[in-house]
């Protein structure tokens, strides 16, 4: 057990310095230099004036010396826990901005993945049981999991919030109320919520259903179905099983699927203005700010790594298989 652990966290060790070398490089090669960007911002028309303060700026973000200095100062930073100063909102900290944007962002995340997860897989286990389900939920799962994270947000506030008006389609609460634990602050929050939630959590709902329905036709045909079938054994007692042995893959699946799940989420903030790392994401790549927009690539690496890591700790724990291969290797 503690040598799989001990591999495990070493490839994610090798993923996690790969995948943030690569965020650091991203930024730094796009078009655009962020320093004139937030000079333009300025409007200095003091040509003198302005040479001054952009080597200035690029003497504070640590701009004028090599890439491989920059690359180097930039690991000392990370692990002091210092990811730098916004260009954008200079001078705070991007530790400061993303940690107060990022409460929005988990606040969509973890509902719409743990519950599009969860309704999923059990309505894909009722339709594969059941003729009337499986003709109205595998069509109708094919056409959410094909529709886009953007499309059906667009969709969704068109049709709930500008022609019905049950929701507002922009912001994360009414700017004419203060944040505070109080019930019209967390009601407006939670009406604010709801639309970006509905349209990830459809999304996700329409592949969980298909996966698991799937899976589950593919158990019941299985040699130990049809086994149990032979010796008599309850129809419910084999489909308890082939529930079971189902979910393996859809465990795998939502390690698989997170990426793309948090990709998701990004853009559904960017279509409702939500103000999560989605919306934070956009401003950072219009002012050009690397050290804001390498700061989030970095919380959503961190973030889907120890995602994955605990998904593998969890399928462990509930397939009694890898268990047996761990024991025996160790052996």
């Amino acid at each position: 057990m503690w040598r799989y652990m001990g591999r495990k966290l070493g490839i994610y060790g090798i993923t996690f310095v790969v995948a943030v070398t690569i965020n650091w490089m991203i930024p730094r090669f796009m078009p655009g230099d962020p320093v004139s960007s937030m000079l333009n911002r300025a409007s200095v028309s003091d040509p003198e004036a302005l040479e001054r303060m952009n080597t200035y700026y690029n003497e504070v973000f640590g701009l004028d010396t090599p890439l491989y200095q920059q690359y180097l100062s930039f690991w000392s930073g990370l692990l002091r826990g210092d990811l730098g100063i916004s260009v954008w909102l200079y001078p705070e900290p991007v530790t400061d901005i993303i940690l107060r944007h990022i409460p929005f962002t988990l606040g969509l995340l973890l509902p719409a993945i743990i519950l599009s997860w969860i309704v999923g897989n059990r309505f894909g286990a009722f339709a594969a049981r059941s003729k009337i389900l499986d003709n109205t939920v595998l069509p109708l799962g094919y056409i959410l999991t094909a529709t886009p994270y953007m499309w059906l947000a667009l969709l969704l506030a068109w049709a709930l919030g500008v022609v019905g008006g049950f929701f507002p389609t922009a912001g994360g609460y009414s700017f004419a109320l203060t944040p505070s634990w109080s019930w019209p602050f967390i009601s407006n929050l939670l009406t604010h919520w709801f639309l970006p939630f509905l349209s990830m959590f459809l999304v996700a709902l329409g592949g969980w259903a298909i996966g698991m329905r799937n899976m589950i036709i593919y158990e019941l045909e299985a040699d130990y179905s049809n086994y149990l079938q032979a010796l008599g054994a309850p129809r419910r007692l084999i489909r308890r099983y082939a529930f079971r042995n189902a979910m393996l893959p859809q465990i795998t699946g939502l390690a698989v699927q997170l990426g793309t799940i948090i990709a998701g989420a990004l853009l559904t903030e960017i279509v409702f203005n939500y103000p999560g790392l989605g919306t934070l994401v956009l401003n950072s790549l219009n002012n050009n700010d690397f050290f804001l927009l390498q700061g989030i690539f970095l919380f959503v690496v961190v973030g889907v790594l120890i995602a994955n890591f605990i998904i593998d700790i969890i399928y462990v724990l509930v397939d009694p298989r890898t268990r047996v291969q761990m024991t025996g290797g160790a052996s």
